[in-house]
């Protein structure tokens, strides 16, 4: 494979790619039993004059490189990510859009389940911080979302605090997702701008530097019998809970 070239597995990954920008598949393969359901995509690929194959189990293992592919591999090109301005971050102000940050998340399992969890609720971007060791979308990641990345914008920037405190300054609701020392649950009622969540490595959790620049930490209160949660299961709770919140601030139609 290319340098820019990543693998997508599984059939409801590859789908969403294909429905997002179909254009961006260079090579697509598939099992047997998967054939039935990609007729579209094949016809597609066909005029575009790219390539696709049915293929036995074992070379569709070793396209994957790996044995979770769930029938299906489509090869992407994938375009590099973006690094917002701070009149990017305005415009997403202005329009009342809320994001999810990442400081320095380094298993690409957890960024898929947060970006899937994200995709879900509806918000509709996604901000990688931290230098070379950060997960990134790819395989594993891309398998994981099931479809979820290519509902979200993903953008990245090479150091956490500096970006919060240019979102913080564009009106959002900075909240930092704390395994400790954070509030215990958010707050009801309408917000005044739109809400920032910020997750920390699994490891080492929220950089000094990014705890300065949050607006509020949160902590996900449990029985005090496991010390802390995996970090996109702590996304998941926190997501719905200002997305609840979000809805309730809205109030009846």
């Amino acid at each position: 494979m290319k340098a820019d070239e990543v693998r997508i597995c599984g059939l409801a990954a590859v789908r969403a790619r294909f429905r997002r920008d179909a254009a961006s598949i260079v090579r697509l393969y598939f099992d047997h039993p998967t054939s039935k359901r990609v007729g579209v995509m094949c016809r597609t690929l066909a005029a575009a004059r790219k390539v696709y194959r049915c293929v036995e189990p074992g070379e569709l293992e070793r396209i994957a490189d790996t044995i979770h592919h769930g029938g299906i591999v489509a090869v992407v090109e994938e375009r590099p990510r973006g690094t917002p301005s701070p009149s990017d971050v305005a415009g997403w102000a202005r329009r009342h859009e809320d994001m999810v940050v990442l400081d320095r998340i380094g298993n690409a399992h957890n960024l898929g389940a947060i970006a899937r969890t994200a995709g879900y609720f509806g918000v509709p971007r996604m901000v990688i911080c931290g230098d070379a060791s950060s997960a990134r979308p790819g395989t594993a990641a891309y398998r994981v979302a099931e479809g979820g990345l290519e509902a979200l914008e993903v953008w990245a920037v090479p150091e956490t605090a500096a970006f919060l405190r240019m979102v913080s300054s564009a009106g959002y609701d900075v909240v930092g997702a704390a395994s400790r020392g954070g509030a215990a649950a958010i707050p009801a009622g309408r917000r005044a701008g739109p809400w920032a969540l910020v997750l920390g490595n699994e490891e080492h959790g929220l950089s000094e530097d990014a705890r300065a620049a949050c607006t509020r930490l949160v902590t996900v209160a449990g029985a005090g019998l496991v010390e802390s949660l995996n970090v996109s299961v702590a996304a998941a709770i926190i997501i719905h809970g200002l997305c609840a919140r979000e809805r309730r601030g809205r109030g009846p139609p």
